[in-house]
């Protein structure tokens, strides 16, 4: 503990005169005089059980109490106690990176399980240890792509907007333009689609299933277009919705990416998420961050550890895959607990409830007059309102969260397995059905 010690006036004089000042004020003398003087304007310390009351008083004016019809990437499921109570043990104190990397066999046995959880439920055959959320690994995606194919950048523009904006950023500063593939009717323009692959022009396309305004692609489609071409398919996916829907690997996906934030994580005003990227066995040298392996240690036992890490902490920082050094290691463990807990038939139900409210619900608003313009959707979906902000200020009023504006029109809804039958009766009633 001696490192922890306060300097003594011997020491700290050593150390002045070590670096050519007479007195801890001259070290300040940059900073104006007047900002050196004074004193803050700061209450009188607190007892804990004074700091405690008063924490909680100013917590109190958040409201908590909404019903939450809102998604758009983010999405309200229920999160098993058990989750909280198992990642908040003392053993999964630290999230961070694991330098000494082979002592932490209880991290590096976590991310190793996250992969593989990852792998089965993309269809893919190598995972990597996460990332920052699925706007990161969308864009990280595609410079992955660019990497092994050359050509210009297809994104869907039923790709979430706040992943685009994200793209564009990593874009810019690669000077790299990205073209965006007009949208039908809030899915893909297949045939659109079809003539932009056929011309070899694109080294990758990015889209998302179901797609930002929650319509399912027709993936049978998509799999023909990408028969027999170079052009590399990333598909940025709700993994919730892999325990019903068909995997990627199914329609022809070459690199899967998207966000665990459904499997335990709250909402949390938005973060921290967890994003995923998986992809084909052959590409695994191309992928950004880190890859856990197992192995066997010299007297045979079952041991993990880091099998590649391209990253710019290990090599020179031209010639890395990725230069986000952190990967979200206790939001990975969040989501590999949730999945062991729930397990494969949970992770169905789940889905399939969230899917049957939104489509209940989408039935109930066509009743009352509301115009529903997808045309199949997994658990969320577009309405159409006379005003936008008048309809969901009306429900707000009411302790309803009724979607996410897209315009003065259209709103996004989104249902889970906690919009029961009576939150959705409540919703209609707001609207005097």
């Amino acid at each position: 503990m001696h490192n922890f010690q306060a300097h003594t006036e011997k020491i700290r004089k050593e150390m002045l005169e070590q670096i050519g000042v007479s007195s801890i004020d001259d070290l300040f003398q940059q900073i104006p005089q007047k900002a050196r003087t004074g004193t803050l304007n700061l209450p009188e310390p607190k007892s804990e059980l004074e700091a405690s009351v008063e924490v909680e008083s100013i917590a109190a004016q958040n409201k908590t109490n909404y019903l939450n019809f809102m998604g758009a990437g983010a999405y309200d499921h229920f999160i098993p106690a058990a989750v909280g109570e198992i990642t908040s043990r003392f053993e999964f104190n630290t999230a961070y990176t694991p330098y000494q990397a082979e002592i932490s066999q209880g991290t590096l046995q976590a991310i190793y399980e996250f992969q593989s959880l990852i792998c089965n439920l993309t269809g893919m055959e190598v995972a990597t240890a996460s990332h920052y959320d699925a706007a990161t690994a969308c864009a990280e995606a595609i410079l992955m792509s660019l990497r092994i194919n050359k050509g210009k950048v297809l994104v869907s523009d039923c790709l979430n907007p706040q992943y685009i904006d994200v793209i564009k950023t990593y874009l810019w500063a690669k000077n790299t333009d990205v073209e965006f593939l007009k949208s039908n009717n809030l899915k893909l323009d297949t045939n659109e689609l079809k003539t932009k692959i056929e011309s070899g022009e694109y080294s990758c396309f990015l889209m998302q299933m179901p797609n930002f305004y929650g319509s399912l692609e027709d993936i049978d489609k998509i799999k023909e277009i990408f028969t027999n071409t170079k052009t590399i398919l990333i598909s940025c996916v709700n993994p919730m919705t892999l325990s019903v829907l068909k995997p990627p690997s199914e329609y022809g996906a070459q690199i899967v990416v998207g966000d665990t934030q459904v499997f335990g994580c709250p909402l949390n005003f938005g973060g921290a998420y967890c994003g995923f990227m998986a992809c084909l066995d052959k590409y695994k040298r191309q992928l950004p961050g880190r890859i856990v392996g197992r192995t066997l240690d010299k007297d045979g036992n079952r041991a993990f550890c880091l099998t590649l890490q391209a990253r710019e902490q290990h090599i020179r920082r031209e010639k890395a895959t990725g230069n986000i050094c952190s990967n979200q290691g206790l939001n990975a463990l969040t989501a590999v607990v949730y999945l062991a807990l729930m397990g494969e038939n949970g992770l169905r139900d789940v889905a399939g409830l969230s899917s049957k409210n939104a489509h209940d619900f989408a039935v109930g608003l066509q009743k009352a007059g509301f115009k529903v313009l997808n045309e199949n959707f997994f658990n969320e979906f577009v309405i159409e309102v006379e005003n936008s902000d008048e309809f969901l200020l009306e429900l707000k009023k009411n302790n309803i969260l009724g979607g996410v504006k897209l315009d003065d029109k259209k709103i996004l809804v989104a249902l889970t397995e906690k919009n029961s039958t009576d939150s959705q009766k409540k919703y209609l009633n707001v609207l005097g059905v």
